[in-house]
């Protein structure tokens, strides 16, 4: 099931503007993924792509009026991608995502448990009244129409539902701002002979 999922959703490495390579052999031969003093892998974000779209990050940092519409709406789509290959893979392992998806295409949710109010010091006391005060919020992962910090803390969140499956199949991740490396790393780990035969 995962095999399909990563040809549903493949997560591929551009060199040059004319080819695409699979992140495997992109390893192997191209400096520009060098390991860590700890041992980690620093792949530039830029160069990763999702079924043949960019994942940009700057226009949840910096938007104005004059910000590429287009550019937007790609990233809103690749998210999009990435949020539903986290669902099926997740599913498929059986694993309860930390933070539920709400796979919507372009235009799809993370959830977050967080406290409705407030809750009151006499409400403390009881430890029913905390549980039924906590609702789920959910962020957007896209930014048309919607608050930057929400979309970006909807990025980090589902970014740590990525960092839960990679400690499942026994990876570390690749770090914070890496969805798509994080992505191609899950899928090469669980499609690999090691994991197959464990």
């Amino acid at each position: 099931m995962v095999a399909q999922v990563s040809l549903l959703y493949p997560v591929k490495v551009v060199i040059d503007h004319a080819q695409e390579h699979e992140l495997e052999s992109f390893t192997r031969s191209c400096r520009s993924v060098a390991g860590n003093s700890d041992g980690s892998k620093h792949f530039d974000q830029g160069s990763l792509t999702i079924s043949g779209l960019h994942l940009t990050v700057l226009p949840f940092a910096k938007t104005s009026f004059f910000t590429d519409k287009k550019e937007v709406q790609r990233s809103a789509a690749a998210l999009g991608y990435v949020a539903h290959a986290v669902s099926l893979i997740a599913s498929d392992l059986g694993i309860p995502l930390r933070y539920p998806l709400r796979v919507g295409g372009s235009r799809s949710y993370i959830r977050d448990h967080a406290p409705s109010i407030e809750p009151a010091s006499s409400d403390l006391a009881s430890i029913s009244s905390v549980s039924m005060s906590m609702k789920r919020i959910e962020f957007p992962l896209f930014l048309q129409g919607q608050d930057s910090m929400r979309a970006a803390y909807a990025v980090f969140l589902l970014n740590k539902d990525l960092e839960q499956l990679l400690n499942f199949v026994g990876v570390n991740s690749l770090g914070p701002r890496h969805v798509l490396a994080n992505l191609k790393e899950l899928l090469r780990t669980i499609l690999s002979r090691e994991y197959i035969d464990t």
